[in-house]
């Protein structure tokens, strides 16, 4: 990955009507901002025990260099984007790397829109968990390996964002991965932390599968090549049949399944809270779960050709996301562990990220990106916070009243709840209103004119808002109002855990700015619609793609739906629960009464029992009766096989000696030729009688012959 990253300046290409020779600094020499973690990571395995700070110094060193070259990279890239117009180049280095069946294979960097907007959340999100790490894991056994792989970490996900062709982009998909396993599984004398580290490495190993067969199909069907921007502007200019690349969108899809969380390969996601609260930011927030939405965004001709996005009402894409995000949305209600609510947080809003891609509402969906990176990863500092204080995670047991003991991390945690409801004027509400509008499906007082009329999805977009603002309440109700129900006295944490709550904090209500729709009074029109003016390629690259328009009605209806939500968890748990049990643990309320409540609450604290298809039914059956099988198969059949032929072997082998070998070489053969040599030997022996003149009579004769011989040759 080291040599991969730091390229050399070599080439660039424009995709575009203007081509030049340098993009400055900051966009020539982005393959710095991977390599500096990349080099921290080494560094830090080598010295970092030695160091006074044991090696954190070092990563957040690197980490903040890499944050600077990002911000200088995305200040950059407004100038050259406006400077080009409507016609933005992106900017392409490459250098040879290796060659296979006569194609040479380039290894490159991509920056663009998309990448300096990724280049820029990757680093912040991840500069901020290093600064919080230095305290809630201080002490840690193995402090200086958790800040060497969360370098890596970041690293690998940095590469993923600039690799400029499929070859590269596996190679950083696979290292997102295996950081995620190993950080995951930090304190692996828990078995349940090694159980859920190993869950989410092999649940991603099942989506990779398609990872691989779509990036194969996509190679042959474009011509041989791996390179992302030639690739998709062969497919935007059809010389690419429409069967190969619904087969390819179907096999990334699944990868994107499997890395993203949606259904039905979510279920690692949860489970991989094990690990240290700073890795679940970093991997919900910023890395790991959001590849998979920028591998669709970034090879997004593949899924808009593949899979007829534009002018459509529904597509396998938008409907994946749409169930992700209303029935992931769901589970979190059942949740007592805050981490595992937030986590089934994050599988819903990343399926409205997917849906938003699934009904043409790319910037839509890349703006929810950018929004939610910063608000979910208040959270889930946040409740490490708390954590940290009461030492436990449970809020029904060990939380409750923490508003006044911990006011700080209490405001943070209310500021980006609220942005995640999406109400305003908070960003969430900025974005989720976008891919709303993006459905096309609204057209109370005035249509959308979006790419189709996804209904289905706007109504289930909808209900996924109502969800949400409804569990929200229900976790600020159980970690901070009530009475509280845990052990100790909690205490508010230090200024390197709050510093960043406050920094997200403000990033969750100011990041809506950065698009601010059309026609709004209260903006400059100047800065209307600038995210999408600097992130969304306009080069040969991207598909041509219709932009919805902004419905003041499907805002106001989006905003009461969050509201009753929000109203109805309120009055249960703020006036029902706080009257029944103000002093006790938290009951479960009408679900207790049985009927169709409670068969809902089962079936939600089952997890829609996908855990049990897959520990219980498919990996028990492949450790019992399949293996038993296959074992019978190999004792019987196979080794039965191998057996037999080896005693029929041996029986030929027998056979052959004993009549062939024995009988007819050595007795007839060998021994018949010695006894015919010996009896001419006797016979020859006799002709030796001493008489010369004998002699000359059988040479004179012989040489008679010979002479014969030669004429009549000669003749011939």
């Amino acid at each position: 990955m080291l040599a991969a990253a730091a390229l050399a300046a070599k080439e660039i290409v424009a995709h575009g009507p203007s081509s030049v020779d340098s993009a400055g600094f900051f966009l020539d020499y982005a393959w710095l901002v991977p390599l500096l973690p990349a080099l921290s990571f080494a560094a830090i395995l080598a010295f970092g025990k030695r160091m006074r700070s044991k090696g954190a110094a070092l990563g957040i060193t690197a980490v903040a260099s890499s944050f600077a070259l990002s911000l200088g990279a995305a200040i950059t890239w407004i100038g050259h984007r406006d400077d080009a117009h409507e016609g933005a180049a992106a900017v392409h280095r490459t250098v040879g790397w290796l060659r296979s069946g006569g194609i040479t294979h380039d290894a490159g960097i991509l920056v663009d829109g998309l990448s300096v907007m990724m280049l820029f959340v990757v680093t912040a999100v991840s500069l901020l968990v290093h600064v919080y790490s230095t305290d809630y894991v201080a002490g840690d056994a193995r402090y200086t390996h958790f800040f060497a792989f969360l370098s890596l970490f970041t690293a690998a996900m940095l590469f993923f964002v600039l690799s400029d062709n499929l070859l590269q982009m596996i190679v950083g998909w696979e290292l997102v991965g295996v950081c995620s396993f190993v950080l995951i599984g930090h304190w692996w004398e828990d078995r349940a932390n090694s159980d859920a580290a190993l869950k989410a490495f092999f649940t991603n190993r099942v989506g990779d599968v398609g990872l691989l067969v779509g990036v194969s199909i996509l190679f042959f069907a474009a011509g041989r090549t791996f390179d992302t921007l030639t690739l998709s502007e062969r497919i935007n200019a059809g010389e690419v049949s429409h069967s190969a690349l619904l087969a390819a969108s179907l096999c990334l899809l699944a990868a994107v399944m499997s890395k993203s969380g949606q259904f039905i390969l979510h279920t690692w996601l949860p489970d991989a809270m094990a690990g240290p609260t700073p890795v679940s930011a970093l991997i919900h927030a910023a890395t790991m779960v959001v590849a998979g939405i920028y591998m669709v965004a970034r090879l997004y001709p593949v899924f808009w050709e593949g899979m007829s996005i534009g002018g459509s009402s529904i597509n396998v894409l938008a409907l994946v996301g749409a169930v992700t995000l209303l029935f992931g949305g769901l589970l979190a209600f059942t949740q007592n562990d805050i981490k595992k609510v937030l986590a089934y947080s994050t599988v819903s809003q990343l399926g409205y990220m997917v849906m938003a891609l699934g009904v043409g509402a790319w910037t839509a969906a890349m703006f929810h990106l950018f929004t939610h990176a910063f608000f979910k990863a208040c959270l889930f500092l946040g409740s490490g916070s708390v954590s940290h204080a009461v030492h436990s995670f449970d809020m029904k047991a060990d939380m409750g009243g923490l508003r006044k003991a911990m006011p700080h991390t209490y405001r943070t945690f209310l500021v980006a709840t609220v942005a995640l409801m999406g109400l305003p004027p908070l960003a969430g509400f900025w974005s989720k209103d976008e891919i709303l509008a993006g459905t096309g499906g609204w057209g109370l007082f005035g249509g959308t004119d979006a790419n189709g009329s996804y209904i289905l999805m706007l109504v289930m977009g909808m209900a996924g808002a109502a969800v949400t603002a409804a569990y929200m309440t229900r976790v600020v109700y159980l970690t901070f109002f009530g009475t509280y129900r845990g052990h100790g006295h909690p205490h508010e944490s230090g200024p390197r855990i709050l510093v960043p709550l406050y920094v997200l904090a403000v990033f969750a209500v100011g990041a809506g700015l950065f698009n601010m729709p059309k026609g709004f009074q209260f903006w400059p029109e100047a800065w209307q619609e600038r995210f999408g003016h600097y992130v969304e390629p306009v080069a040969g690259y991207f598909p041509y793609i219709a932009h919805a328009k902004p419905s003041w009605s499907l805002a106001i209806a989006s905003v009461l739906v969050a509201l009753v939500g929000a109203g109805l968890a309120w009055r249960y748990y703020f006036r029902a629960v706080q009257a029944r049990s103000p002093l006790t643990e938290i009951d479960d309320g009408p679900v207790s009464r049985g009927g169709m409540p409670r068969a809902v609450h089962t079936a939600l604290v089952n997890k829609y029992y996908f855990d049990h298809l897959y520990t219980g039914v498919i990996v028990k059956a492949v450790k019992g009766p399949l293996a038993r099988a296959v074992y019978w198969s190999n004792q019987r059949v196979i080794d039965g096989a191998v057996n037999e032929a080896g005693r029929r072997s041996v029986d030929a082998g027998r056979a052959v000696y004993d009549h062939i070998d024995q009988t007819l070489i050595d007795r007839v053969i060998v021994d018949g030729s010695g006894r015919a040599s010996d009896g001419a030997g006797e016979s020859l022996r006799g002709m030796q009688t001493g008489k010369v003149q004998q002699y000359a009579a059988i040479l004179f004769a012989a040489a008679t012959v010979l002479a014969g011989v030669f004429m009549l040759i000669l003749s011939l």
